[in-house]
């Protein structure tokens, strides 16, 4: 992990880079959510922790890896939900911890892990918030120490019945269901939402 100031002088840092995004552009055409669906352009941001609607599942190298009932999500304006797994419904033993953190001005620094499974890595795919930012009440505390799999480098990644994709771009860790309308950043031209 990185050498930061303290939480509170970090969240001082960032107020800037926060405020950038509170007005950030919108994309010309929205789509209008059906029955069962939610648009995220009506995700707040800030982004917030919520409970997960159904299950969730990661199969990696032919083995289920994480399983829970009892997951999270954290929702933001123009993303997929990004889904958190407690600690104890996820294999660890075939965890290692990999180079290098990200910081979120939101969350804070996340740490990075490879997967390997029956001799196949996928390399930094999955992450977790040891410590997260919780100055603006978003709950980002309840994810302290969950672990977040990069949709697109799993074999299958499920929330309940349905076999979710991962949200465009491959920089965002977000899972698309039939449960969400977009348009979802991540894609090229997307960059400012």
């Amino acid at each position: 992990m990185a050498d930061l100031p303290d939480n509170p002088a970090f969240i001082r840092r960032l107020a800037a880079h926060r405020e950038s995004w509170m007005d950030a552009p919108h994309p010309a055409h929205i789509e209008t959510p059906g029955p069962g669906q939610e648009s995220v352009w009506d995700y707040p941001r800030p982004p917030e922790v919520r409970e997960a609607e159904a299950p969730l599942k990661v199969v990696f190298g032919g083995e289920v890896v994480a399983e829970t009932s009892r997951g999270l999500k954290v929702v933001e304006t123009a993303g997929a939900p990004v889904y958190h797994f407690p600690p104890e419904d996820v294999r660890k033993e075939l965890l290692t911890p990999s180079p290098g953190s990200t910081f979120c001005e939101w969350k804070g620094e996340a740490a990075y892990f490879d997967l390997t499974v029956n001799g196949q890595t996928a390399k930094r795919a999955v992450y977790c918030y040891p410590d997260p930012l919780d100055d603006l009440g978003q709950g980002f505390s309840r994810i302290a120490g969950w672990y977040v799999f990069y949709a697109g480098a799993m074999d299958e990644v499920w929330v309940g019945e349905e076999r979710a994709t991962p949200q465009p771009g491959g920089y965002y860790a977000g899972w698309v269901t039939s449960r969400i309308t977009g348009p979802i950043k991540g894609a090229p031209g997307s960059e400012g939402w």
